[in-house]
């Protein structure tokens, strides 16, 4: 990985005032746009945040509250601030693009209480081009070693009433999993998960949080004054976190844009993560998978074993051969090992080591190997966490012993003991899992995660998670609403890669009506664009696809990239966006629209000034999410980067473009 870093100490002491009550520090962007201010104010810490000097985040407060002992929130003095400015270029093993600049000013501020316990808290702001990340730091310190965190008192007052794009928190056992509501900041009627949007005439902002370790998740607590307050995910006992000094909090970081399709690209909550501590990466690669899943959520197949148990020899060696002629990297295989019987949601009581009599695993390995594909193996916990650390190591020398380096875990339902999907203790378990994998060189899809906050920079075989509502829904629920996938990429997908499963081609699935996908076949093939993941499945049967020329594009979509842009977009109602692959000259454009049919028309000024040939799959003339989901034209035309295209996109639709050089 090649970097250009420099770091420059710019000043030393920024006091300045003639109060004694009030003291200040400043520090800019490196373009001098953003300005975060730091005060203390009558022994209390606040900050603020403007952007041209106009206001984003009025004065703030800052602080703990801590169990039993007097909190860290009052009786300050600054003792010292610090300055200084840090620019890299650094490259992703794998990503969304393929290098990455790193360019922020910093501003560090020691604290001491003025009280006789003289504890020190440290604020450590990063201002970037695109927004502000900041976090706590205690130092070790003999009156402060063991603690209790039961609130965090961060607060971001927002100086307008913006509108807020928002999922509810504590909602239900996989309260990540919740449709999209908007309403005005003074508007907000419940705790909110992050990352939040807000949306204003000339600014738009994305809340929430970077380098989770060792700590709970915040969600965010409104109330009418357009203030938005830390609210720490608690363990079951209540608490919010159990902390030793010395010890740093998760950033938190506040992204910055003019407009909402700026959020998309900007990448401050990776920059605010580690580098990259594995070394060699080099058996971490990205690609499609098929797999033993989909035929479960439509209900031709059981997970559990008996007449029409999906996870069978021959089921997985058919899979392995479609993967094989379709050169996708993996095969996933659900309900492969013993445990599925019974009530598995509520008792989770699986082993993670003794497939099923009729899932051969030593020859369906062999025959991958020769195949060429990986096997994707599937740990579902139930949210059984107990029984999956007791067997841990025992399963991940299984994975090893078979060649397997890719696997999906699963935690459906809430933690033995009451705990919550996103506190300090799964966090925790989260964080073990990760590593884990990592000594043994398997990749991870993580189902009912923790929320992403970049940690794949550190360990980039943190490959994607679900963590919204997936493609899945659209099986056995109500389905996800056309304009889901608008607002995805403006939302959840800000703060990293989505495993969505998307490209099904079977729209109409269920013979009886009450079940179906909400989209063109058009907008499935968009989708893979769109909506970004360095392992991409492709879902439905294999007899699904075969005689359709539109799985050509599938066939061809890469998962690597080295640009992204996004072109035009409103939440909730359209995105186009742009990606270019990583290993070729080619291009690929996704633009799907919500349950409005529209037309579409975008510049191709991203192309390089060579020949191209446009392969375009765009919905039919007479295309219709509900009616007349399946047609897709396919049409071949020769740009350059001087051209425009103008498209028509069905209600529920989309359009799937790769672009290559004419001449190769």
């Amino acid at each position: 990985m090649k970097q250009n870093w420099m770091l420059l100490l710019l000043a030393g002491l920024l006091i300045i005032s003639c109060n004694q009550n009030e003291h200040t520090a400043t520090v800019q962007s490196p373009d001098k746009a953003i300005t975060v201010t730091f005060k203390i104010d009558e022994g209390i810490p606040f900050y603020q945040v403007s952007r041209n000097d106009y206001p984003i985040i009025l004065p703030s407060r800052l602080g703990f509250l801590l169990k039993e002992i007097p909190g860290l929130d009052k009786d300050f003095r600054i003792v010292e601030t610090k300055q200084s400015e840090f620019n890299e270029t650094w490259e992703q093993p794998w990503g969304e693009v393929k290098t990455i600049t790193n360019h922020y000013h910093q501003l560090v501020i020691s604290l001491e209480e003025t009280t006789e316990y003289k504890r020190k808290l440290e604020l450590e702001f990063r201002v970037y081009n695109d927004g502000v990340g900041f976090r706590y730091r205690f130092p070790g310190q003999p009156n402060l070693n063991e603690f209790t965190i039961i609130d965090e008192l961060t607060e971001f007052k927002m100086a307008d009433d913006l509108d807020a794009w928002w999922i509810e928190a504590y909602a239900n056992d996989i309260d990540s999993e919740c449709i999209t509501k908007k309403n005005k900041i003074s508007e907000l009627p419940a705790k909110m998960h992050t990352p939040l949007t807000l949306v204003g005439d000339q600014v738009a902002i994305s809340i929430h949080e970077a380098a989770l370790i060792k700590f709970p998740a915040m969600a965010l607590k409104p109330n009418q004054s357009k203030t938005l307050k830390a609210d720490l995910i608690p363990l079951s006992s209540g608490d919010r976190a159990i902390v030793s000094t010395p010890f740093h909090t998760p950033w938190r970081t506040i992204q910055i844009g003019s407009k909402p399709t700026d959020l998309i690209t900007s990448y401050l909550i990776l920059n605010l993560n580690e580098p990259n501590k594995l070394g060699d990466v080099s058996w971490i690669k990205p690609g499609k998978y098929a797999g033993i899943w989909w035929g479960m959520h439509i209900k031709k197949h059981t997970w559990e074993a008996g007449p029409k148990h999906g996870a069978t020899t021959k089921n997985m060696l058919a899979f392995i051969d479609f993967a094989a002629e379709n050169k996708f990297s993996g095969v996933l295989a659900e309900g492969w090992n013993e445990g599925w019987e019974g009530d598995w949601i509520k008792e989770g009581n699986f082993s993670f080591t003794k497939p099923y009599p009729d899932y051969d695993i030593e020859k369906i390995a062999q025959y991958a190997k020769e195949k060429g594909v990986g096997i994707i193996a599937h740990h579902e916990t139930g949210g059984n966490v107990a029984n999956y650390e007791s067997q841990l190591e025992d399963a991940f020398d299984f994975l090893e012993q078979h060649d397997i380096h890719m696997l999906k875990t699963g935690y459906v339902n809430k933690k033995p003991g009451g705990e919550n999907h996103q506190s300090q203790f799964m966090v925790n378990h989260f964080h073990k899992v990760m590593e884990t994998a990592a000594r043994h060189k398997v990749m991870i899809d993580v189902h009912e995660p923790v929320k992403d906050t970049g940690l794949r920079r550190t360990w980039p075989n943190m490959m994607t998670r679900e963590g919204a509502r997936g493609g899945e829904y659209e099986a056995w629920s109500e389905g996800n609403t056309p304009e889901h996938t608008t607002i995805l990429p403006f939302t959840r997908l800000l703060s990293g890669p989505m495993d969505y499963t998307t490209g099904i081609f079977d729209l109409q699935f269920d013979s009886t009506g009450t079940f179906r996908v909400h989209t063109t076949l058009a907008k499935q093939l968009a989708l893979y664009v769109v909506i970004y993941s360095p392992f991409q499945m492709v879902p439905d049967l294999p007899e699904n696809y075969k005689g359709n020329p539109a799985f050509k594009f599938i066939q061809d979509v890469p998962t690597d990239w080295e640009t992204t842009k996004v072109l035009n977009g409103e939440i909730g109602k359209f995105i186009t966006t742009v990606r270019k692959d990583r290993n070729s000259s080619d291009w690929y454009l996704g633009s799907i629209t919500n349950e409005e049919a529209r037309t579409i028309t975008f510049k191709l000024d991203f192309l390089a000034d060579k020949k191209y040939r446009a392969e375009i799959y765009q919905d039919g003339a007479d295309a219709d999410m509900e009616s007349n989901p399946l047609p897709v034209d396919i049409l071949n035309k020769d740009v350059t980067n001087a051209d425009e295209l103008t498209i028509n996109l069905a209600a529920g639709g989309g359009v799937a473009i790769r672009f290559y050089e004419k001449n190769k």
